[in-house]
Parts: C-alpha cells; sequence; structure tokens
C-alpha cells in the first residue's frame, strides 16, 4: 500500500448483530452508593444508552454520512493509516493537518471539515478556506495498530510530514486536541520550516516557576488541578502502564467500553449536569461504535501508553503565553473557561512572536451557549471552533 487507496467504510453485517447480541446479555453490576459520578458512570445512565445502542441507534446511517467525505488509506513508515482528505475548491486555501487524541476519533471534527473546506457552500461569512486532512492515529479507526513498540508522539509526527508530502503540501497549520496537541508541537518542533501555523486545543502549561507570584484565580486553578490528578488520573496510569490487560474487558464487552470512554467524555464535557446538553447520544455513540467495530479498545490504549514521553521543555505545547515561542509559525491556543478547562494562564494573551490565547464561553449562568472541554472543542461547537 504505498498509494493513497480510496476507502470506503463498509462494516460486515454480523458485526453488527454481534454487537446487539452482547448488548442484549450483557451482566450488569448493582448500582452506585452515591447520587454523583463520583464512583464513575452511574448505571441507570449507562444502561438506558446502552438500551438505546442496543434498539435504536443506526450505525449505517453514520456510515453513510461518513461516506460522504473522502477517505484513503495510505501506507507510512511501513503503517497503514487512516485519514479524510477533502481538498478545497477555494484557490487561496490553506492546507491543515488535524488530529485528534483519546478517547476520540476522526468524529471530533466531522462537523467542521467540509466548511472549513467551502465555508461558503455552508452560508458562512467570507473567511479563510482550508485543505483539510484528518488522520486517524495509529491503533484508532480505520489505521492499523503498531506491532512493535516506537510510534511514540515524534514519530507519529514525523508520519504525519510524511503524509502531508505525498497530498503535495509542502507547508501547512498543524491542530491538535488531547494527544493531538502534543504530536502537532512535534510537527513544530521537529518539522519548522514547513509549518504556517499551529493551533492547540489546549497547550499543556508547566507548573510555574519557582518564585513565580500567582494571582489567586491562578492559585486556585492550580488547587483544582491537583485535586483531579489526585482522583480522576488512574485511568491514565492504567492506559499507560497495563493496556493490554484493561484491552481484553474493552475488545470483548461493548459495555465495558461504552462506560470507559462515556465516564471520560462526560468529565471532559462543558455542561451543567447533563451530557446530552452538549452531545447527542448519538454522537457520543458514533465514536464508541467506531472503537467496537475496529477492535481498537487494546491497540488505542497501548498507542497511548507508546506515545507517553515528555516533549523537551521549552516546547510551545508547554509554555506560558508570556514565553517566548521559539517558532517562526504563529501558535493558537483555545482555553475554555469552567470547572473542566482548568489551568493556570499565566502572563499576557499575546506574546512577542505573535502567539496567541483565547478563552471561550461556557454553558454557565447568563450564557446561552455552551461548549465542551478542550480535548472536544469542535465536536459541539463547530461555529466557535470555526472562528478561532
Amino acid at each position: 500500500m504505498t498509494r493513497l487507496e480510496p476507502f470506503q467504510i463498509a462494516v460486515p453485517e454480523a458485526d453488527l448483530i454481534d454487537l446487539r447480541r452482547r448488548l442484549s446479555a450483557a451482566r450488569w453490576p448493582s448500582r452506585e452508593t452515591v447520587l454523583d459520578w463520583s464512583q464513575g458512570v452511574p448505571l441507570g445512565l449507562l444502561h438506558k444508552l446502552c438500551e438505546h445502542w442496543q434498539t435504536a441507534y443506526d450505525w449505517r446511517a453514520t456510515e453513510r454520512r461518513l461516506n460522504r467525505l473522502p477517505h484513503y488509506r495510505a501506507a507510512i513508515d511501513g503503517l497503514p493509516v487512516h485519514f479524510i482528505h477533502l481538498p478545497s475548491p477555494v484557490v487561496d486555501a490553506v492546507p491543515v493537518i488535524m488530529t485528534h487524541g483519546w478517547p476520540g476519533s476522526f468524529f471530533e471534527f466531522e462537523q467542521v471539515i467540509q466548511r472549513l473546506a467551502d465555508p461558503a457552500a455552508f452560508g458562512e461569512p467570507p473567511r479563510q478556506a482550508f485543505h483539510v486532512v484528518v488522520p486517524s492515529l495509529p491503533g484508532y479507526g480505520f489505521s492499523e495498530a503498531p506491532n512493535e513498540p516506537g510510534w511514540n508522539i515524534h514519530r507519529i509526527a514525523a508520519a504525519w510530514a510524511e503524509l502531508m508530502d505525498r497530498l503535495g503540501y509542502s507547508r501547512f497549520i498543524a491542530l491538535g486536541s488531547d494527544w493531538g496537541t502534543s504530536i502537532s508541537t512535534c510537527l513544530a518542533l521537529d518539522h519548522r520550516p514547513r509549518l504556517l501555523g499551529l493551533h492547540l486545543i489546549p497547550p499543556l502549561v508547566p507548573p510555574p516557576a519557582r518564585g513565580t507570584t500567582l494571582s489567586e484565580p491562578e492559585r486556585a486553578a492550580i488547587a483544582r488541578l491537583e485535586e483531579r490528578n489526585r482522583t480522576n488520573s488512574a485511568y491514565s496510569q492504567i492506559q499507560a502502564t497495563r493496556p493490554q490487560t484493561l484491552g481484553y474487558s474493552l475488545v470483548d464487552s461493548p459495555v465495558g467500553l461504552c462506560a470507559w470512554i462515556l465516564e471520560k467524555v462526560w468529565t471532559w464535557s462543558d455542561h451543567q449536569g447533563d451530557l446530552w446538553e452538549v452531545l447527542s447520544p448519538d454522537q457520543v455513540l458514533d465514536n464508541i461504535t467506531l472503537y467496537w467495530l475496529t477492535r481498537t479498545g487494546a491497540h488505542q490504549l497501548g498507542c497511548t501508553g507508546r506515545a507517553s514521553q515528555k516533549l523537551p521543555p521549552g516546547s510551545p505545547d508547554q509554555v506560558a503565553i508570556a514565553s517566548p515561542f521559539r517558532l517562526d509559525a504563529p501558535s493558537s491556543h483555545r482555553r475554555y473557561q469552567g470547572p473542566s478547562a482548568d489551568g493556570p494562564n499565566h502572563g499576557s494573551h499575546r506574546s512577542s512572536t505573535g502567539a496567541s490565547q483565547s478563552e471561550a464561553a461556557t454553558s454557565g449562568p447568563g450564557n446561552n451557549r455552551s461548549c465542551s472541554s478542550p480535548k472536544f472543542a469542535p465536536y459541539p461547537v463547530p461555529s466557535q471552533s470555526m472562528d478561532e
């Protein structure tokens, strides 16, 4: 597979029948002993969602919708990689590669792909158009999983640079969320001459230097971040250290997979206690079903574990806005307000090199707009993400 081969999503019917059979035969634990999510996904909510998954959810409709986009696969660095490539009809369009993270997929960007490529066709005000490339990370979606170690964030970035070269894009913008943030930053670090810009959702800000005077909001944000690390980070340790052990359950049980992903989508999305305010059940199930049908529950955890390595100090993914970005390309960060997006915001909103950070309104009191956490920004609020 040395060429760019067109790809159509066509899941065997037997796989859908098997999914519904497994859902109908699920064994359920006793309910939680609390009235919130502090012990994990509430039994009643998960049971209702899985019932909808079994009886009403329509993957074939999703499949038809997805196949209206141009999908491809190509072998890059020996690994078959899936990607969406939608060239813009606009003459001065700018190439952009958009990288998802965990527990996401190309679904994160589905609602903005066509609107970025041809804004006028969707009644958008005059704005820059883009040639859009959305790859699936190794071991995610329809990209094959590596069968050897070494696929870290720098190697994935190199694969993306090769992909853009094959598509004829010598220079481009890199956009990323979650793991895509780190991979996009590696593109900026390792392939600097090729980058026109860098858009990170969110930036990963390091602890303030010793002796730095913090504002009260910054101290409060750090305290909340430390509390979340204490109470909500066990999943990361498991995925980074024992992905194979956890993977058996996620590949064998659709209920287990649904609970594992749903808990993080609920936690990392900005809402007032009701996830369905910002994402529909079918949107959530689209992504979970993709993980199930491609049997990537274990592979994607392994990819996460292999990719878990720190970026060099001072990289644009890890510096405060006031610090100099040692890049020739302008950088932009999206930092969402609200409890799901806490983190220190130390320094000015624009650095001397043109790096900028913006804050988005959330679904709090007095606000009629809602947005997700940084991990899922383009998913429920495509217009807001396009404006950025």
